[in-house]
């Protein structure tokens, strides 16, 4: 396992506009990337999906955004599969927060590519160690745990 720093996302943007933009869809979102509770992305509407698995989507974005898209080619990540590993609510005066604590797993692009062809070319060998293969598989994948705030007010009152 490796280790790994990503910058937060910079954006001015409107982030409905940059979502819309980047993976062509319209959301009813508001505010910011979700990293503080200052800066937490507001759901104003599900759009008949479910909470969680609109959250877990929306943070599938932003890790896209964080460790690909916005990265030089040979440093962008593949294969990033995120997991719900800790739900907490906080509630103010005011507003509700739904605090998301994802587990986020990736690989090199180049390396994730090299691994998919060597599991292509060799699946079928006696020879193959899958065991092996999976072990560096493992060993080259970067795990990291992130918390993603979200503003849940709109829909949950």
């Amino acid at each position: 396992m490796t280790k790994k720093i990503f910058q937060k996302i910079q954006s001015d943007d409107n982030i409905q506009e940059v979502i819309q933009s980047a993976f062509d869809i319209k959301l009813n979102i508001s505010g910011g990337w979700g990293y503080t509770q200052d800066d937490a992305l507001i759901i104003h509407d599900t759009n008949s999906v479910a909470l969680a698995q609109l959250e877990h989507t929306l943070a599938s974005m932003r890790a896209h955004l964080e460790m690909s898209m916005t990265l030089p080619k040979q440093e962008r990540y593949g294969a990033i599969n995120l997991n719900e590993i800790k739900r907490e609510t906080l509630k103010t005066k005011t507003k509700t927060y739904a605090i998301i604590t994802y587990q986020i797993s990736a690989m090199l692009e180049e390396v994730y590519a090299a691994f998919i062809e060597e599991y292509k070319q060799n699946q079928d060998s006696m020879d193959f160690d899958l065991n092996d293969h999976f072990k560096r598989r493992k060993e080259h994948t970067l795990l990291r745990e992130v918390p993603f705030w979200f503003d849940v007010t709109d829909i949950t009152s």
